[in-house]
């Protein structure tokens, strides 16, 4: 049996990487250690991983974590199976002081013992990546591609992207300096003085069913890396990936000889809703929550006591106004459209289209023509079924079915959605997406188009002009928020016009995407998810906001 690391050992083995994540982030050049195809863990790691994923189905999953006093689970995945995994149920009363505990020397270790601690963190993770995926791809209703690379090196990259914003943030002050103050004639004033990185307290990090691990960890990590403990408290449909990660995390702390009560999980049990409970609790300072606006803004009314960091809704817009290449603009939308059947922050919900049409490489093109060729684009992509499955992945839940069909009835119907089935998963609830054709001429303040449709459904927003379009644009962001802004022109004015309304606005903005870049797809250590300046997100993953504030120095000040 190896013997567990040192810090020491650690800091020799994780200090290189570390210096290369910090590397990135100031170049925001492409980097990734975590390899994203299946091949690169080795020969026998996809049938590891799956038999591993299979052993924990149901099954108890033993955290020994103070304060159980029961257990709880039920997850059934998006494709049909029970998972039948039991997880401890905690006591706050009990589960909190614990956590508390072991707060002293985690921050007395300092900025660089805790990143090493991290990264070790997620280099046993990244080895167990097949596993995770299966994990992810069972509670998520992601296919297993999609699930293995976002769920896994993609996922582990923001996390590592969070340790070293931490990092940074947290040595830009010396941990001492000799203080002298010439005083004339007089002896010089002297001090020492010590600087310390203080954590805030404990770190509630709320879970999302979609992408439990790559909107997990950035949050996760972070508050970790700062100095606090963090209580995972898992979305109850997604809960074994978090459960994973924590189990992992209790291991290596507690090897590198810290308390592993510095991460612990909170499962609730049906319809308990405890993140409201542990939320407004005094012993919680930092809170990251993925989901819903009106839960999001419900933690920022009430849960005073703690810096809280949101992602929530938004209505993501592509501006279509012209292009050089209509053939890749159709094919890149296509993709975008369909891919994990829009079920993600950054999917494209509106296209701002103007009535009279755009100029191509292929012609003029009305809007009618545009709408249809787009149509005809996805159902090119998703007309094989094994494609489309894969592309596709499952509903994740019986409301994005119902958001789906109801849709239908919203406007006229340019692309209809079809079932898919799913001949290894019969149960899986697969459907390709629906667009609807509305027009913005019809001034309606309860438009379809002014709220976020979350799930497979696109509206083709007819527009008097380019000029036109961005003003909605700008509405939509401003009152409703946006993670992603795409635009397609030739126009070097255009393209001015929609940058300037994005900076005004602090949107993301993709322009004239026609290859393998997405405009919801986003690079760790290079692209910021969200801005943290629209209502869509009061954070963006990963900047220094995102760390500096789960932190404060501490001067101790002595006569020299």
């Amino acid at each position: 049996m190896a013997a567990e690391p040192t810090v020491p050992q650690l800091t020799e083995k994780h200090r290189p990487t570390l210096n290369q994540a910090l590397s990135a982030i100031r170049t925001r050049a492409y980097w990734s250690p975590h390899p994203e195809h299946p091949k690169a863990y080795g020969e026998t790691a996809p049938a590891d991983g799956l038999a591993a994923f299979e052993a924990l189905r149901g099954t108890r999953f033993e955290l020994d974590q103070p304060g159980t006093d029961g257990w709880t689970g039920g997850e059934v995945s998006p494709y049909g199976p029970e998972l039948g995994v039991e997880y401890p149920h905690a006591d706050p009363e009990v589960l909190l002081p614990a956590m508390r505990a072991g707060m002293a020397a985690w921050r007395d270790a300092g900025p660089e013992t805790r990143a090493v601690v991290c990264i070790e963190i997620l280099a046993r993770i990244s080895a167990r990546t097949h596993e995770f995926a299966h994990a992810v791809m069972h509670t998520s209703g992601q296919a297993f591609m999609m699930a293995f690379q976002a769920g896994g090196p993609h996922a582990q990259d923001r996390g590592l992207e969070a340790v070293a914003y931490a990092y940074a943030e947290q040595v830009r002050v010396p941990g001492q300096t000799d203080w002298e103050k010439p005083q004339g004639k007089k002896d010089p004033l002297k001090l020492g003085k010590t600087f310390t990185a203080v954590p805030r307290g404990i770190a509630l990090m709320i879970g999302c069913n979609t992408f439990p691990t790559w909107n997990g960890y950035p949050g996760l990590f972070a508050s970790l890396a700062t100095g606090n403990a963090v209580l995972v408290k898992p979305h109850p449909r997604a809960i074994l990936p978090l459960a994973l990660t924590v189990r992992v995390a209790r291991e290596v702390l507690a090897e590198a000889g810290f308390d592993p009560n510095l991460v612990a999980l909170a499962v609730e049990r049906p319809g308990e809703g405890i993140a409201k409970t542990l939320a407004v609790r005094p012993e919680i300072k930092l809170i990251d929550y993925t989901g819903s606006t009106e839960f999001g803004d419900w933690l920022e009314a009430n849960a005073r006591q703690a810096q809280v960091y949101t992602e929530k809704a938004g209505v993501n817009t592509v501006v279509l106004d012209s292009t050089d290449d209509y053939k890749g603009m159709l094919s890149n939308l296509a993709f975008s459209l369909s891919l994990y059947s829009g079920q993600m922050c950054t999917t494209p919900q509106n296209l701002l289209i103007p009535r009279e049409g755009i100029a191509t490489d292929a012609g003029h093109k009305t809007y009618d023509e545009v709408v249809a060729d787009l149509a005809a684009s996805v159902g090119g992509l998703l007309g094989d079924d094994a494609r489309a499955n894969a592309l596709l992945g499952a509903l994740v839940n019986p409301d994005v079915k119902a958001r789906l069909e109801a849709a239908a009835a919203l406007g006229e119907v340019a692309l209809a959605s079809r079932e898919v089935a799913n001949p290894e998963f019969p149960d899986a609830v697969v459907r390709t997406p629906v667009m609807v054709k509305l027009d913005a001429a019809k001034a309606d303040p309860e438009a379809p188009y002014l709220s976020e449709c979350f799930g497979p459904v696109s509206f083709a927003v007819a527009v008097d002009s380019t000029a036109d379009a961005l003003e909605l644009l700008r509405r939509t962001v401003r009152e409703k928020g946006a993670m992603t802004v795409g635009a397609y022109t030739t126009s070097a004015d255009t393209e001015r016009a929609v940058e300037e309304v994005c900076l005004e606005e602090s949107a993301q903005l993709s322009l004239n995407l026609t290859g393998g870049v997405f405009v919801n797809q986003t690079a760790a250590f290079s692209d910021f998810h969200g801005s943290g300046g629209n209502p869509a997100a009061n954070a963006a993953l990963c900047d220094g906001a995102f760390v500096a504030n789960r932190f404060r120095v501490v001067e101790v000040r002595r006569q020299a």
